[in-house]
């Protein structure tokens, strides 16, 4: 019990402080995620490596995930690219089973290094404006798809396909569109590895209901920005924000 709820445990023995943090990170990162397309799970997952451990928080994160694409589904259908998109997740599914195996031998701190090193050479990668000159066919998606399904044990799978995606010009919508199809299919292959890992329980289930409320709000408000205004600079402002998030989460864990 916390001496802040006592009538309520926390999952995760989070304290209350801690999860009204989470509150506001989730809301941010969903709002992000409803207005670009991607952000989401490295948002809130750095977000969270902050304060705890965030290797539980991993299959909530994608639980989320999956709930904010049956939110956007309409709106998304006719954009999606979905040859891009089925060459991605065939490459993804090679890689998330060894994976999620090494993540899950991570102790706390060796996690937290992880994810939050992991996510500062990715934002490095997606800030240095790598452009691809020349189109580029199923076998080069699906080789990105399994740098991404590795990515995804950390929970930030998206960035190596942002990253990918981006650098071929794609219209914002259909960014956007495969974007949230692509994190859905590889977050629906990762959670019965994390579950055969021990890493999806009860808890997991509880925060998921509790975030459900958040997601909805923050997904309704991105998708409003979304339809006013062209994403392309908000999503390097994300980035530059993943970067400096992960920094900070290095230099605490190596303090």
């Amino acid at each position: 019990m916390t001496p802040d709820l006592p009538f309520f445990d926390m999952p995760f023995d989070i304290s209350a402080g801690q999860g009204g943090f989470l509150a506001v990170a989730l809301l941010g990162a969903a709002t992000i995620r409803g207005y670009s397309g991607f952000g989401f799970s490295a948002i809130f997952i750095v977000l969270a490596a902050l304060m705890t451990n965030p290797l539980p928080l991993i299959p909530v994160v994608f639980t989320c995930e999956i709930a904010m694409t049956a939110f956007q589904a309409r709106g998304i259908r006719s954009h999606v690219d979905w040859r891009r998109a089925g060459a991605l997740l065939a490459g993804a599914a090679l890689a998330i089973l060894p994976a999620v195996a090494l993540m899950a031998r991570l102790d706390p701190g060796q996690a937290r290094l992880a994810v939050s090193g992991l996510i500062l050479c990715l934002s490095l990668f997606l800030l240095s404006g790598w452009q691809i000159r020349r189109p580029m066919g199923p076998v080069g998606h699906a080789g990105v798809g399994v740098l991404s399904g590795t990515a995804n044990a950390a929970g930030v799978g998206g960035l190596p396909t942002a990253a990918f995606l981006a650098a071929q010009g794609m219209p914002p919508e259909t960014f956007r569109a495969t974007m949230i199809v692509f994190l859905t299919g590889i977050d629906l292959m990762a959670l019965p590895a994390m579950s055969g890992h021990g890493l999806v329980t009860g808890e997991t289930v509880t925060a998921a209901i509790l975030a459900f409320p958040i997601l909805a709000i923050g997904v309704w408000l991105g998708s409003r920005g979304f339809a006013r205004a062209a994403p392309s600079g908000f999503r390097r402002k994300v980035v530059i924000l993943l970067a400096t998030l992960a920094c900070l989460n290095i230099v605490k864990v190596l303090a």
